[in-house]
């Protein structure tokens, strides 16, 4: 009458490891606040530091490029340092996420919903 719901008793393995996996990402969250990357513009006149949730936290400006008639081209070094600090911070999520997956035996490609 019940066959083909033998698998039934690997339910519960299955229910602990997505708990357990929901453990992890709770974890890899808040690693995600203390892990740091940096962006560069302009050959590390301009750097940007970023979270690995992509939090700015911190820029650096060479002195050398402050010039009053190159303030554009400082406005886009700057601008540049932030979005390559915000794209190693996203490159850095994913991998951080694509570790936690595979340990859980998840594809390589699998993506998280957030």
């Amino acid at each position: 009458m019940f066959k083909g719901l033998g698998g039934l008793g690997d339910m519960a393995g299955m229910m602990k490891k997505a708990k357990d996996m929901q453990d992890q990402m709770a974890e890899l969250q808040e690693r995600f606040d203390q892990i740091t990357v940096t962006g560069e513009s302009g050959a590390g006149l301009v750097k940007a530091t970023a979270t690995a949730k992509g939090q700015l936290t911190g820029l650096d400006i060479d002195p050398s490029i402050f010039q009053p008639d190159e303030k554009e081209v400082v406005e886009d070094l700057i601008l540049a340092a932030i979005k390559d600090a915000q794209t190693k911070a996203q490159e850095r999520a994913q991998s951080e996420m694509q570790k936690l997956t595979e340990g859980l035996g998840l594809p390589a490609d699998f993506k998280m919903p957030f």
